[in-house]
C-alpha cells in the first residue's frame, strides 16, 4: 500500500472513530418524516442575491413545485407570495430569547401570518427553546441531528441515511439538503445559492477581514452589526478553511445523494458550487 493511501486510510479511520462517538453521545432520532404523497420534486429557495432573477423570471416553476425556505426569508413579502411547505433554520442566532429585533420578527411572523401548513425543521438540541403552542396551528416543528461527521463510505452512508449525522454544516444549505433527502425528494433544485462570498472578502489597513455575504433581500443595519461582531476575531485563515468546509460537504452529500438515487441540481447563475450538475428549473 502507498504511503498516500495509508495515510487516507488511517485519516478515515480516525474520523470513523471521532464520528461513532458524536453519533453515540450527540445525536437522537431523527424527527424528519418522509413525504405523505410521494412528491419527487422539491426547489430549495437560498437567499442569494440571484433569488431576486429567479422569482422574476421564473414565477411559474416556483408555483409548480414544492418549495423550502431559510433563515430569515419569512420576514420578506416574497415569502407569503409562494408559501413554501418546508423551512429549515439552523442557524443558534435563531433561538436566542430576547434582544434580537429581527429574530424577534422571524418568530411573530410565523406565528401571526403563516396560514398555511408549513413544516419547519431545527436542529434537534433546539427543540426546547421553541414555544409550538405560540406558533400556532399551521405549523409542525421537527428536529434533526446538526453533527457533522466524516469517515469511511460505509459509515457515512449509514449515519447520513438514518439522519443521525450530516457532512460538517458550515451553512443552513448543508442541512436543508439533507432534510430535503430524509423527506423523499428524488429531484432537488437549487435557487439563490450563489456562494460567491470570495467576491467581497478584503482585508483593511487595519488587519481586520471584511466579509460581505449579501441577500436578494437587504440586511438592516441590526443584521450588519451582528456580522461585524461576528467576523471582527476571526482570521483569513479561518474564513477560508470554513470556505472549505461548506464547499467540500457538498460534494459528500453530491456522492451520498447519487448512491440514494437523488438528483440535486443547482439552477442558481453563477453559482459557485462544483458539486452538483446543472440545469433549469422544471417547468
Amino acid at each position: 500500500m502507498k504511503t498516500a493511501s495509508i495515510t487516507s486510510w488511517c485519516q478515515k479511520a480516525g474520523n470513523t472513530a471521532v464520528g461513532l462517538a458524536k453519533v453515540a453521545l450527540l445525536t437522537g432520532k431523527c424527527g424528519i418524516t418522509p413525504v405523505s404523497d410521494g412528491a419527487e420534486t422539491l426547489i430549495i429557495m437560498a437567499n442569494g442575491p440571484s433569488l431576486s432573477d429567479t422569482i422574476a423570471n421564473h414565477t411559474p416553476s416556483l408555483d409548480a413545485h414544492r418549495l423550502l425556505a431559510v433563515n430569515f426569508a419569512a420576514n420578506t413579502d416574497e415569502f407569503y407570495r409562494f408559501k413554501p411547505e418546508y423551512y429549515v433554520l439552523a442557524d443558534p442566532a435563531f433561538f436566542v430569547e430576547k434582544g434580537y429585533e429581527n429574530v424577534e420578527r422571524l418568530w411573530s411572523n410565523f406565528a401571526e401570518r403563516v396560514t398555511w401548513p408549513m413544516r419547519l425543521f431545527v436542529p434537534r438540541k433546539m427543540l426546547g427553546r421553541i414555544n409550538t403552542a405560540a406558533l400556532g396551528g399551521n405549523i409542525t416543528v421537527e428536529g434533526f441531528n446538526m453533527v457533522g461527521v466524516e469517515g469511511f463510505g460505509w459509515f457515512e452512508r449509514m449515519v447520513y441515511g438514518s439522519g443521525r449525522a450530516m457532512p460538517r454544516p458550515r451553512n443552513v444549505l448543508i442541512p436543508s439538503l439533507m432534510c430535503a433527502i430524509k423527506m423523499g425528494f428524488k429531484n432537488i433544485y437549487l435557487t439563490g445559492a450563489d456562494h460567491s462570498w470570495t467576491r467581497t472578502l478584503e482585508v483593511d489597513e487595519n488587519n481586520m477581514v471584511v466579509t460581505v455575504q449579501p441577500h436578494y433581500y437587504h440586511d438592516n443595519n441590526e443584521e450588519h452589526s451582528r456580522i461585524a461582531t461576528i467576523y471582527k476575531d476571526i482570521r483569513l485563515h479561518e474564513i477560508i478553511n470554513s470556505f472549505y468546509v461548506a464547499f467540500r460537504g457538498y460534494h459528500l452529500i453530491e456522492r451520498f445523494a447519487r448512491r440514494r438515487g437523488v438528483r440535486i441540481i443547482n439552477s442558481t447563475p453563477g453559482s459557485f458550487i462544483d458539486a452538483f450538475e446543472r440545469a433549469a428549473l422544471p417547468q
